[in-house]
């Protein structure tokens, strides 16, 4: 054996990569690399849940990567930020701790996908999570992540909730217990006044094992195979290429848009694609960069007649003193992320379930996160929690220092459109209400002009942005379905020692944020690999 000798690499040290370096190295017997493209997660902005917004900014720890035109948002091309850093997006995300519809994970196992229903993934949410304020069927203590509930006491948080209730919703008490739908708290990966991210919750304590080896800066080439097994990675470190050999697995946790784009690369996709760009074919994979899906983020925008916005902490005297309670206490407004509450309501009564997604930001923000607009305000972001249109993820060159071409079909189903239309009017439903009316002034977005479905339709397409979830390019699913690509063990169809384990592999987006879905899926295929029984489903109420 050399150094470079390992029995499982993991590429990529996002959500997932972190997670299975640190269940993997727990035997001493195995040898484990991790490799980053990014740098370390040392930055104290980071740590800070306030400081979310200064690394929104200036988009440091990510990769800017553009989507291509979007033929139904007027040609645009939007901002796709991803993590480059160790917790990949869980040290740079908004700390939403969000699961998704029970549904939405029995959606996979009815698509063959055997043991991915939600009374099988629900013991290992609850694995991954310390939750406070409780212990109960829905959550579970005593795990890596540290999940609170959000401080509701801020006054605009206060109306969001009571207004939903003058509009007809219902009130959650918890929005991942029961039910999904109705106005409540949101859970955020804090714990003790600090963002918990997978690197600090899983990575970190792993560290000083003798048996892991965490490398960044270390960019991953290709795949090395012999037939079809694959055998190690070449990546890129210091300005040299350097090989690593995998003597049981190589997984891939790069991320929806890297580990297509990595698969493709080393010879795995499909055909004709890779033939376009003088790749070799190791194997055939039609499906590999489809199934692409996303949400897409539609903002509506009130002035606020009373100057209670995150924005008033950026006068000298309160900064300082926020900065004291942090620093001191780890409490005050930088223990906060700014959003506390969300709502989940239907874009039509007769539906079984929500189908829109909608979270209060206390602040005015513009320009995907880069820009703190100088005037008191709130906003509702919505998505279309389920969306319908997919997109790819394809080569533009053969070279990996070139982005991949991302293009994600926002809205291209009229489904899609009517949803995010309907987003659009429940929201002003919601600022309408009584609660809101000492706090609401005028319109800033859409605008009091824009009332007729081709108006918001036209605001739609000239505004909304994206929402950073992108899943499904290397999905989930049998044999005989030609498009799927890795099983329900997370291996890839007709090649041995290679796994997927990051959102690529999911055959649908969760109405949720995707990084504890992520964080579940690590925690369930690291007893797949290790050869460890699964956690025995939960017995799910049956009025849930």
């Amino acid at each position: 054996m050399t150094a470079s000798d390992f029995d499982y690499i993991i590429v990529g040290a996002g959500v997932a990569g972190c997670i299975l370096a640190n269940r993997l190295s727990a035997d001493p017997q195995n040898r484990v690399l991790l490799l980053e493209a990014g740098g370390k997660d040392s930055s104290p902005l980071i740590t800070a849940p306030g400081g979310l917004l200064p690394i929104m900014m200036s988009g440091s720890h990510a990769w800017r990567y553009m989507s291509a035109p979007q033929k139904h948002l007027d040609d645009r091309v939007l901002y796709l930020p991803r993590g480059k850093v160790l917790g990949g997006g869980s040290s740079i995300n908004g700390m939403t701790y969000d699961r998704g519809m029970h549904s939405d994970y029995d959606r996979w196992a009815q698509a063959g996908n055997a043991g991915w229903s939600f009374a099988e993934v629900l013991p290992y949410f609850r694995k991954l999570e310390n939750y406070s304020p409780h212990d109960d069927i829905w959550h579970g203590q005593g795990g890596p992540i540290q999940v609170t509930r959000a401080d509701q006491d801020h006054p605009f948080a206060k109306a969001f909730i009571d207004a939903g209730q003058e509009a007809g919703y219902p009130y959650n008490p918890d929005l991942n217990g029961a039910s999904r739908e109705g106005f409540g708290a949101v859970d955020l990966t804090v714990g003790g006044g600090k963002r918990s991210s997978a690197s600090s919750a899983y990575l970190r304590p792993a560290m000083n094992r003798p048996n892991l080896t965490v490398m960044t800066e270390a960019q991953t080439r290709r795949i090395v195979f012999e037939g079809a097994r694959a055998t190690g990675i070449v990546y890129r470190c210091k300005g040299e290429d350097r090989t690593a050999h995998a003597t049981r697995e190589v997984i891939l946790s790069a991320g929806a848009l890297n580990t297509p784009q990595l698969l493709m690369l080393s010879g795995v996709g499909p055909a004709a694609h890779l033939a376009e760009h003088g790749i070799a074919l190791v194997h055939d994979m039609p499906g590999v960069g489809q199934n692409l899906q996303d949400h897409l983020a539609v903002h509506v925008k009130y002035k606020a007649t009373k100057p209670l916005s995150m924005l008033r902490y950026l006068n000298p005297l309160r900064g300082a003193v926020a900065l004291g309670q942090y620093l001191l206490f780890r409490k005050g407004p930088l223990s906060q992320t700014g959003m506390s509450v969300a709502c989940f309501v239907k874009s039509d009564p007769a539906l079984d379930e929500p189908d829109i997604k909608m979270l209060l930001i206390m602040a005015l923000v513009g320009s995907n996160g880069s820009k703190l607009v100088p005037m008191h305000g709130f906003y509702a972001h919505a998505n279309v929690a389920r969306p319908d249109a997919r997109g790819t993820v394809t080569l533009a060159s053969a070279d990996p220092d070139v982005p991949p071409v991302i293009d994600q079909n926002y809205l291209g189903t009229e489904s899609d459109r009517r949803v995010a239309r309907a987003s659009v009017r429940a929201a002003r439903a919601i600022f309408s209400q009584p609660a809101f009316d000492d706090f609401r002034g005028e319109e800033l977005a859409p605008g009091p002009s824009v009332q007729t479905d081709e108006e918001i339709d036209a605001y739609i397409r000239a505004k909304a942005e994206a929402d950073y979830h992108s899943v499904g390019t290397a999905r989930m699913g049998s044999a005989g379905d030609p498009m799927a690509v890795v099983d329900a063990q997370l291996r890839v169809h007709g090649m041995t020692g290679l796994r997927v384990v990051d959102a690529s592999i999911m055959p649908h987006l969760p109405g949720a944020n995707t990084g504890i879905p992520v964080a579940m899926i690590a925690e369930k295929a690291a007893d797949m690999i290790l050869g460890n029984p699964p956690l025995a489903p939960a017995d799910i109420p049956r009025s849930a």
